[in-house]
């Protein structure tokens, strides 16, 4: 088996991430349109350094590849990171990788089912983001997931002779629009 079902959702589940996978990350990374949004379009990935990097996010806590429940299709990979448990903050990241795949509701629900999963389970109390000023499509699908902007640094990405702000984005679990997890997490008895 190469995938298996740690978060599920309607449409997609969250699986640790497979280093065997290396082929189709390489594929992506490299794609002009994908890295520009990443911050690392000024980067070239070969399968060697591909590799690394996904035994290194393999090796680490909370980062889960992005598969379709129909098919076991890998869409893209998603994060919990930088996670601090004394003051209960973690940063996310994402990104579907499969051209297809995108503008197709995958993002919001992957974002939803790590969101929960940090709140109810990892009882975080603040997941914040950082995303380009230009990437509306994330924009969107961050906003639709129950993020809220809070912050900006101005000019902080220089791209095509043009400067763009960073915007940091932020969810608290009041803001979570969705409930996947309620019918596998215990309920307190009431004596």
């Amino acid at each position: 088996m190469k995938y298996f079902r740690k978060i599920e959702g309607p449409r997609i589940y969250l699986s640790p991430v497979n280093a065997d996978d290396v082929e189709t990350y390489t594929k992506w990374i490299n794609n002009m349109r994908l890295s520009l949004g990443l911050g690392s379009a000024s980067q070239s990935f070969s399968l060697l350094r591909e590799k690394n990097v996904l035994e290194n996010l393999a090796k680490e806590n909370h980062n889960y590849a992005i598969v379709l429940q129909e098919t076991d299709e890998l869409l893209g990979n998603c994060s919990l990171f930088a996670i601090n448990e004394v003051h209960r903050t973690a940063e996310l990241g994402i990104f579907i990788g499969e051209e297809t795949a995108r503008n197709k509701g995958y993002g919001t629900e992957a974002i939803q089912l790590l969101t929960e999963y940090g709140f109810k389970i990892l009882n975080l109390n603040n997941i914040m983001l950082k995303l380009y000023e230009f990437n509306h499509s994330a924009y969107r699908c961050y906003d639709k997931a129950g993020f809220r902007e809070f912050g900006r640094r101005s000019r902080a990405c220089h791209l095509n002779g043009a400067f763009y702000d960073d915007i940091y984005m932020e969810m608290v679990p009041k803001d979570m629009t969705t409930s996947f997890l309620n019918s596998i997490i215990p309920k307190k008895k009431i004596n």
